[in-house]
């Protein structure tokens, strides 16, 4: 993308609605989950909604250990490569354990179908997935979030961690880019 270029961007949710929607989200969890649940953080574009969410648990009465994993199907590109490529693995041994895996879009489902199978194939007791944004029309995969902050129509969004080509993470907001 030329540095150039700035496209406009249109509120879809703003950061007080964000805010809402996550402690409802963290109380959701804290009443479902065990409280010894190992949060499995898809970076890059979750690290935003994953740090709030966990801030959010904790006021909820969890105290979840963390750890974080790079995956990617987008690089620099905005649609989805169809591979994913596991760039950075986690630490964390998931064996026996209750699994919950935070991503910021839910929408061909590859990443998440990966990372989920990944876990289940290491041995994780059980594995639950919770997304910020799930774009259900895009689907490729047959998985469904167990928990998702908001529906999004198939439209490129940006900001709250989520990038175009590595921009936008830093907006306050959840915006979508105006198609020119």
């Amino acid at each position: 993308m030329d540095a150039k270029i700035k496209p406009e961007i249109d509120v879809i949710f703003d950061a007080e609605t964000i805010a809402e929607r996550i402690e409802v989200l963290a109380k959701d969890i804290a009443a479902k989950l065990p409280d010894d649940l190992l949060i499995i953080v898809v970076l890059k574009g979750s690290f935003v909604f994953a740090a709030d969410l966990l801030r959010a648990l904790d006021r909820a009465g969890m105290h979840p250990t963390v750890d974080f994993v790079t995956l990617s199907s987008y690089g620099t590109e905005t649609r989805s490569s169809g591979t994913v490529n596991l760039a950075r693995d986690i630490s964390e041994d998931v064996r026996g354990r209750t699994v919950l895996i935070v991503d910021d879009i839910l929408d061909t489902g590859r990443t998440l179908a990966f990372a989920t199978d990944l876990m289940t194939a290491r041995g994780a007791a059980a594995v639950h997935t919770c997304v910020l944004l799930d774009k259900h029309e895009k689907r490729e995969v047959q998985i469904e979030a167990d928990y998702a902050g908001f529906q999004v129509d198939d439209v490129f969004v940006v900001g709250y961690g989520i990038d175009m080509a590595h921009l936008f993470r830093g907006l306050p907001y959840i915006g979508m880019v105006r198609q020119t």
